[in-house]
């Protein structure tokens, strides 16, 4: 798009979702050399010449951007256009919902106006204005999430816990290869009243579960590092847009046996045979969550549906570019108040 045909459109706010490859810790992260860049970078340089700037500015890409020469690009060209300006790194957690999404998030508005918050050069890792009513361990246990969620760009809760003292007892494998100190991680945010549980984003009757089940070659090589949940779980991990094509890392996947403990099936697991095994596993009843599941945890309306024609395979992508509705709807609000 030339400037000429920037300058004729009209408009009061713009979103931007830059490419997250150049600096997602699995991608390339080669940052402003990364060629996914380049139309990002084309923005900033036509934003200064721009006869009427937009009032708002609201930008989202994963955690690591705070970090990455692009932004700081983003931030000059900011402060060059009389932008004021708050950075986050925020997680759906924060707002009660059972799903890590770590995201680094901006709010600019552009001046004489101000935000109705008291801005700050440091990149937040909470809504400013949450509530003060609520229990002082309630706003803990968000932090700890939080802080689970910053050690792992892509969600991954419960394996690396930077706050907890690591002690011999606390690195004892229990079952799965998880140790004393992930298993205190899950207990705690379970046990996190202030969380809605998995069970308010599923569907109800869902007529054929058969697409969603996990395939028995995918169980028995990663029954060890699935992350399973429950539905009365208060917690699932990131879902990437590889869910229900690869498993390791994608998302966690749901347990729908109610009335079978993850420890009785996985305890001397790994000295059964396969066939053992498989009728170990079986017992969970394990899935995956269905799209209409995650886009309900990302806060999609109920009205909200994919065309028929649209795969199961893209339906997963789709969502695992998108961002959660709820986190966006509050920082417009504090962006436009």
């Amino acid at each position: 798009m030339t400037m000429d045909e920037f300058n004729k459109l009209d408009f009061d706010m713009i979103l931007m979702s830059p490419p997250c490859q150049p600096f997602t810790r699995l991608g390339t992260q080669k940052d402003v050399l990364d060629s996914r860049i380049k139309s990002f970078l084309y923005i900033l340089d036509l934003l200064p010449s721009l006869t009427k700037l937009p009032k708002y500015i609201l930008l989202e890409n994963v955690k690591g951007f705070e970090t990455s020469v692009a932004r700081n690009k983003l931030i000059q060209t900011l402060e060059n256009c009389r932008y004021s300006y708050q950075e986050f790194l925020l997680s759906p957690t924060l707002l009660g919902i059972p799903n890590s999404r770590l995201r680094y998030f901006l709010i600019a508005k552009l001046q004489p106006g101000t935000f109705c918050i008291q801005t700050s050069n440091e990149v937040l890792k909470q809504f400013p204005d949450l509530d003060d009513s609520m229990e002082a361990s309630d706003i803990s246990s968000f932090s700890q999430t939080l802080s689970a969620d910053d050690n792992n760009m892509e969600g991954i809760t419960a394996d690396c816990c930077a706050n907890e003292v690591k002690n011999g007892r606390d690195e004892t494998v229990l079952y799965k290869l998880e140790k004393i100190r992930h298993v205190k991680q899950k207990q705690s945010q379970d046990n996190n009243s202030s969380m809605q549980m998995i069970q308010d984003f599923l569907e109800e009757e869902l007529q054929d579960p058969s697409p969603y089940f996990i395939s028995t070659k995918s169980l028995l090589r990663y029954a060890l590092i699935l992350d399973i949940v429950g539905q009365t779980c208060r917690r699932s991990v990131c879902f990437t847009k590889g869910y229900g094509s690869y498993v390791e890392g994608t998302g966690s996947v749901l347990k729908t046996a109610s009335d079978v403990e993850l420890a009785s099936v996985f305890q001397s697991f790994e000295t059964l045979s396969e066939d053992e095994k498989l009728t170990q596993l079986a017992k969970l009843k394990l899935r995956y969550f269905t799209p209409r599941e995650v886009a309900n945890l990302h806060g999609f309306p109920p009205e909200f549906s994919f065309p028929e024609k649209i795969s199961l395979k893209q339906r997963y992508r789709l969502l695992g570019n998108s961002l959660n509705i709820h986190v966006v709807a509050k920082l417009i609000k504090l962006m436009v108040e």
